[in-house]
């Protein structure tokens, strides 16, 4: 039902063998990406600055680096691993002086598409979200400015910010560089966009069936929308209960009763990287998370409508799996 749609392009995939199934392998982040979207990928919108390569290595470098943490021993890629799927293997990713963070880390995958970041939604912009780990006191456990104030201590760092914005260290050259870092972060171009474009064994059989049981009585499509596999907003599927009841999620930017509990959609692409799932991290891998939804979610007064039981064999759920993994 969805065949029309196509989607991105990435580096390479897996080649289908007797004894192993295509899978997912983005590619490295590239500024590349912003400018020459995918095949099948729309153009990602940009800001209203105007971005260049020498951003974009400067919020490579700025993006691992320990500096922008309070004592150099946290970085943004400390919570977002290329190896997980630029997520994070622990529920919660570890932060500064042995502390964890309130929530999973969330994947980078694609977030220049993104009209809101966060679990809860909270960063309006993908600019408001890059620097808001730094000021978090289990995370980076510093500030906008001490950072500054850190990066102009390094003569590196006056030559790559003035290369790329002109002038010295500041808030905003920050601010602009690791967005623009992010915004080259994408996944597509996965054995799944490759068989809809013809390549006819790019997926095993029991990913096609896996992608028919997404399409139609699973109905994930419809909070996992293709090509960006997410609809970038928020629903209650029982995750994260408290004493039984939904709990913080999108409440905690709009304040509406019918927001509680309700977290952001995440991409489903490389997700089979990015164990474990959820904000809480809480499922450990794709075979709980198709169990989850199988069984209807958690059931709680503002569960989403779209969150039922499913009749799914175990056959349909290895296949689900195996689909999840084309992505």
């Amino acid at each position: 039902m969805l065949r029309f749609l196509c989607f991105a392009s990435c580096a390479a995939f897996c080649a289908a063998q007797s004894d192993r199934q295509p899978v997912a392998t983005p590619p490295a982040p590239s500024f590349a990406f912003l400018t020459t979207p995918l095949p099948g990928m729309p153009k990602m919108p940009l800001p209203a600055y105007e971005v260049s390569e020498a951003m974009f290595e400067l919020g490579r470098r700025l993006f691992h680096d320990g500096a922008l943490s309070r004592d150099g021993s946290v970085s943004c890629a400390s919570c977002h691993l290329l190896a997980s799927g630029f997520a994070h293997p622990d529920p919660l990713p570890p932060g500064i002086a042995g502390q964890r963070a309130l929530r999973h880390a969330p994947v980078l995958f694609n977030r220049g598409y993104g009209t809101r970041q966060r679990w809860n939604g909270g960063s309006a912009t993908l600019e408001q979200f890059v620097l808001e780990p730094i000021a978090d006191p289990r995370e980076m456990g510093s500030s906008v400015d001490a950072a500054v104030r850190r990066l102009r201590a390094q003569p590196r760092y006056w030559k790559a910010f003035t290369a790329a914005f002109g002038r010295a260290p500041d808030a905003e050259g920050l601010r602009r560089a690791l967005a623009t870092f992010v915004r080259g972060i994408v996944a597509g171009d996965a054995p799944y966009d490759r068989f809809l474009r013809g390549e006819a064994d790019a997926m095993t059989k029991e990913q096609r069936h896996g992608q028919w049981i997404f399409e139609s009585k699973g109905g994930c499509w419809r909070c996992h929308t293709p090509p960006l596999f997410t609809d970038e907003r928020f629903h209650n599927t029982g995750i994260g209960l408290v004493a039984g009841q939904p709990a913080g999620g999108h409440f905690e930017v709009t304040g509406e009763p019918g927001d509680l509990g309700a977290w952001k959609t995440p991409t489903l692409r490389g997700v089979r990287l990015s164990a474990p799932y959820m904000h809480d991290g809480s499922l450990p891998d794709l075979e709980t998370v198709v169990e989850f939804y199988a069984r209807g979610g958690n059931p709680n007064r503002h569960l989403d409508r779209r969150v039922r039981p499913l009749d799914l064999s175990p056959a349909d759920k290895r296949a689900l799996v195996a689909f999840l993994r084309s992505l």
